[in-house]
């Protein structure tokens, strides 16, 4: 066995590119699902803050490493257009917020004084180094399983934030940025920026075309910083437009809100609707009926313990969310491998321990045809302990996935078709199976017990 999966991931590590066949897309029998490289798949991660390429100190290919050995198949990363100064956000060691001499972006740099430690950018010229340093990020993500977001953009949400950025009209020399931070991602107040931005979503596409695992998100957190709809969605026709192009087509990504909100007016040029801090995932049922990837693509300022990240991990999954990224504190340069002891005050967890039990939803889901499941909220007919919630994917007589958190035990009453099936109690923080049982049962409803938990506990039911 050692053998077979030593040859299946050098077979792996040879293969990276694009096909049209394995790149990665909306699953065509359940589009809330994507499929890749020929399989039905569910992107779960615990990642870094981003800056796994614009941070010269941080080697990627370790936490790459580390990703594949945690069994996770997502990560996001930044084009540089933004990044952080020291100390931002109280995040220590933050990958997104490198010394300035170790920042590196698409445009090139040119030794002139003007900019914090004497160079400024020049908008029209590419620096080969950081494509290099881009294109084979991508290519050893590939090679390890991992799907990459491109964020292509993120607003300013402080003057802190446009004082780095080469956008900003006092960094470059093109005569373009002269403007306050809220405009820079408009159509019509732009200061020239717009030209330069559309440019660098036609090279990001061009450098980025062979590749069957990536896919691009128009700007985090557009809700902020005066960033404006129409100018996302040009940014989408751009994408779409370059793409045609070169003969390719990767799905494009659209951050909607903190929490929950209803789509409007969708653009149908988005595959993937991401939400961040999204628990409870009520914005899941909201927007079930775009028949789209819906993503919890950040997690955040709930604390530093890891309960919590997880159990908005599978409570986002298992209400039929295709996409979950918890942003991990514990991947800064020099622990790639995810060991950082961050301090109490950082805003979220992250740690080896806390992505076992990411692996644990991910194996949980591939225990399942889930293609052929979706949210069900009618099987259930009682037995949570007061004040439990609980969630499931089914398909009905088949296939029963059910997270359950709060309380200690559970008597579930089930409304269950005739038949034979197999029942597991599951732990989310491990993947352990804590119970089995077979279940003949005649039809109508049917009492399964629980073992003790404390706070969660998953079930797995297949006729």
């Amino acid at each position: 066995m050692k053998l077979i999966l030593t040859l299946a991931f050098s077979i792996a590590l040879a293969t990276p590119g694009f096909c049209a066949d394995r790149t990665l897309a909306l699953h065509p029998e359940n589009p809330h699902y994507f499929i890749w490289r020929g399989k039905p798949t569910v992107l779960i991660t615990s990642g870094e803050h981003y800056g796994s390429v614009l941070n010269l100190d941080f080697d990627y290919v370790k936490y790459l490493d580390t990703l594949h050995k945690d069994g996770l198949n997502l990560t996001r990363t930044w084009t540089g257009a933004y990044f952080e100064q020291a100390g931002a956000f109280n995040i220590a060691a933050n990958t997104l917020a490198p010394p300035l001499e170790r920042f590196i972006c698409p445009w090139i740099h040119i030794d002139k004084p003007g900019y914090a430690d004497g160079f400024l950018f020049d908008l029209t010229k590419w620096d080969p180094a950081y494509f290099k340093r881009l294109k084979d990020f991508v290519t050893q993500a590939s090679k390890r399983g991992v799907v990459v977001e491109m964020n292509l953009f993120c607003p300013f949400y402080d003057e802190s934030q446009w004082k780095l950025s080469p956008q900003n009209g006092r960094n470059n020399i093109n005569n373009v940025g002269n403007i306050g931070r809220t405009n820079a991602y408009t159509l019509d107040k732009n200061g020239g920026l717009l030209a330069v931005q559309e440019a660098l979503v036609r090279k990001m596409v061009s450098e980025l075309k062979g590749f069957d695992n990536v896919y691009y998100e128009i700007c985090n957190e557009p809700y902020f910083g005066g960033v404006t709809l129409e100018w996302q969605r040009h940014i989408a026709e751009v994408i779409v437009e370059a793409e045609k192009g070169l003969g390719v087509k990767h799905l494009i990504s659209q951050n909607i809100a903190n929490g929950k909100a209803k789509v409007q007016k969708p653009d149908p040029n988005v595959s993937i609707f991401n939400f961040h801090y999204a628990t409870p995932p009520d914005t899941i049922a909201l927007n079930y009926g775009l028949n789209k990837v819906i993503g919890d693509n950040e997690t955040g300022f709930k604390g530093t313990n890891d309960t919590h990240y997880r159990m908005e991990g599978w409570q986002f999954i298992l209400a039929g969310g295709g996409l979950y990224n918890n942003l991990d504190y514990s991947f800064v340069a020099g622990h790639e491998q995810g060991d950082f002891a961050y301090p109490k005050n950082q805003p979220g967890g992250g740690s080896p321990a806390f992505r076992k039990s990411l692996l644990a939803l991910q194996q949980f889901m591939n225990g399942f045809n889930f293609v052929k499941m979706q949210p069900d909220g009618k099987v259930i007919r009682g037995g949570l302990a007061e004040k439990a919630k609980a969630y499931v994917l089914s398909e009905a007589g088949k296939q029963y996935a059910i997270y359950i958190f709060g309380g200690e035990s559970a008597r579930l009453v089930l409304e269950l078709p005739e038949g034979n099936y197999n029942v597991e109690w599951i732990s989310p923080i491990t993947g352990t199976v804590l119970k089995k049982e077979k279940l003949k049962h005649k039809g109508g409803e049917a009492s399964l017990e629980s073992p003790a938990y404390n706070p969660d506990i998953a079930l797995r039911i297949r006729r």
